[in-house]
């Protein structure tokens, strides 16, 4: 690749309702990585989000049929050409969606070798965030992407919360996710990785999480 050449980042969002929470996640996530590229290196930085729920139904005609029309082609292309990848899905029965499945189904099981990846679920409790560890991951470890360390879920309860002395908030987990595809991705430490939510951070970043969400559902 070209060293003019833009990194790509690609995020997959299967969200069923509009808006969702799901979206709104995997787009925080692709805001903390660019952040982190941008601060790190001089390449221009691309981003794209693959809204699932726009395609489902050429998925499922793919899935009868075997050949994908040209929206889900162009698609399963973002994501294998991707420099890095987001994946994001909302639990359903604790597991990742069948939409979000379907769709990965479509992806050949190389064509992510190497691919740092950062998954990441939103539901409706926090007792489902094992998804995280025990579907996503062994889901990317088949398609052999190097699934990232730091992992982000969502609960309804999450958003808006900036955490306590003991835990950390949604938005220092998601800065944090972001800061780990930012390195994987140019092969470097980028700052931001694992910064620590500060005071300063609650005007920021809780209030417009907390303005975002009013009215969505999780999904």
């Amino acid at each position: 690749m070209p060293a003019t050449a833009p990194l790509r980042i690609v995020a997959v969002a299967a969200g069923l309702s509009s808006p969702s929470s799901t979206r709104l996640l995997a787009d925080r996530l692709a805001e903390a990585t660019h952040e982190a590229l941008e601060s790190g290196q001089d390449r221009r930085v691309e981003i794209e989000v693959v809204e699932l729920r726009d395609l489902a139904v050429d998925i499922a005609n793919h899935l009868v049929t075997g050949f994908p029309p040209a929206a889900l082609k162009k698609a399963i292309d973002a994501v294998t050409g991707a420099d890095g990848l987001i994946a994001v899905t909302p639990v359903f029965t604790a597991s990742y969606s069948g939409l979000f499945k379907s769709f990965f189904d479509l992806v050949e099981n190389t064509a992510l070798t190497g691919r740092p990846v950062v998954v990441a679920a939103t539901g409706g409790t926090p007792r489902h965030s094992l998804v995280l560890e025990h579907a996503m991951r062994p889901l990317f470890a088949y398609l052999r992407a190097v699934v990232l360390p730091t992992s982000v879920y969502a609960a309804s309860e999450d958003w808006g919360s900036h955490g306590d002395e003991y835990t950390e908030g949604l938005p220092s987990r998601i800065r944090r996710a972001g800061g780990e595809l930012a390195s994987a991705v140019t092969g470097r430490a980028v700052s931001g990785a694992s910064r620590a939510l500060t005071v300063d951070d609650g005007e920021d970043a809780v209030v417009p999480f907390a303005q975002q969400l009013a009215g969505l559902r999780v999904g």
